[in-house]
């Protein structure tokens, strides 16, 4: 991604007050490190957990709201539908755009995500360049 639209990811955020954070639930160290990588480079600041219990954790110990959170579905502990439903009762995350990125395509597990509280839907595998877009438009249109 270019300097300059990281510059400009970076000043729509500071004149809405928004954080810059993403917080990445996935039970594969794999997935976490690739995403990481991409939202890095698109000029994110990446927080990772390896299931719910563990992004539950991490989000009760932000200070700020995350711009958004990536979570998987099916993670050992605690699965993704859990897991948005723990950070949904939360005030800080609250109204924080939740991205489902998962294997699944039943539209019976894609109602129970957005039951529990997602905002919307990526599936596996996917481009750098289509997930980026993705983040941008559910923290950018919200």
């Amino acid at each position: 991604m270019r300097d300059g639209k990281i510059f400009e990811i970076h000043r729509f955020m500071e004149i809405k007050k928004m954080s810059n954070i993403i917080v990445i639930v996935d039970d594969s160290r794999t997935i976490r490190n690739l995403l990481s990588k991409t939202l890095h480079a698109a000029g994110y600041t990446v927080r990772q957990a390896a299931d719910g219990v563990e992004g539950v954790q991490l989000v009760k110990s932000l200070v700020e709201a995350p711009a958004a959170i990536i979570t998987d579905l099916n993670m050992p502990r605690m699965d993704g539908y859990n897991f948005i439903s723990k950070i949904r009762i939360l005030e800080l995350t609250k109204r924080t755009p939740i991205l489902v990125l998962t294997t699944e395509t039943s539209q019976d597990k894609k109602i129970l995500a957005r039951n529990a509280g997602a905002t919307g839907w990526i599936v596996k595998p996917f481009t750098p360049e289509v997930l980026v877009r993705v983040v941008n438009r559910i923290i950018f249109e919200k």
